[in-house]
């Protein structure tokens, strides 16, 4: 495959994002000693593929207010202004600049947007296939992953441990699995 080449099975034009069959997820140290782990459940975008990869893209919309660890305690302080500050930054977002091909590996650069900072980012992307589903619909899958650090977003709040280090590492591992429906 030519990095230039789209995957097989994938057809040119809009894809929309399968909210109820995707997962927007991310890991983060806690304590020094474990990971935490939660999504967004709320997201909206597209995929355009093109006729090659350098004319394909993906749009992402995120509702910061979405965020579940499954932990309502937490929940609400990570939404409140120590963090995402749903009130003030509604929304997070994610556009792409370029697709390219390594082989079967696919990376994704474009803009990631957290409360109002935009910083530059990288997912590997593995393309998991086209499926016709029950109902007649051409469905497409990704996996992705990248890790940011928090701290370029802004999103600064610790708190300093007894035995040293913080409470929440810098490092936060994003995990998508995405659905997409053809147009």
């Amino acid at each position: 495959m030519s990095v230039e080449t789209i995957p097989t099975g994938l057809t040119t034009g809009t894809w929309a994002l399968d909210n109820s069959h995707s997962q927007i997820g991310f890991t983060v140290r806690h304590a020094g000693i474990s990971k935490v782990r939660g999504e967004f459940t709320d997201a909206s975008g597209a995929a355009v593929v093109g006729e090659s990869l350098a004319d394909s893209s993906v749009q992402v919309t995120i509702k910061s207010s979405s965020f579940d660890s499954g932990d309502a305690n937490r929940d609400g302080h990570v939404r409140g202004a120590d963090f995402f500050d749903v009130e003030q930054f509604p929304e997070l977002s994610f556009n792409s600049t370029s697709v390219t091909a390594s082989g079967e590996t696919y990376q994704l650069t474009g803009d990631l947007t957290i409360r109002g900072i935009t910083k530059q980012v990288t997912f590997d992307t593995e393309f998991n296939g086209v499926a016709v589903d029950p109902f007649g619909n051409t469905r497409a899958g990704f996996s992705a992953q990248t890790v940011i650090s928090r701290k370029d977003f802004g999103l600064t709040w610790n708190a300093a441990l007894e035995a040293g280090g913080v409470l929440v590492g810098d490092k936060v591992t994003i995990n998508i699995e995405a659905e997409f429906t053809a147009a």
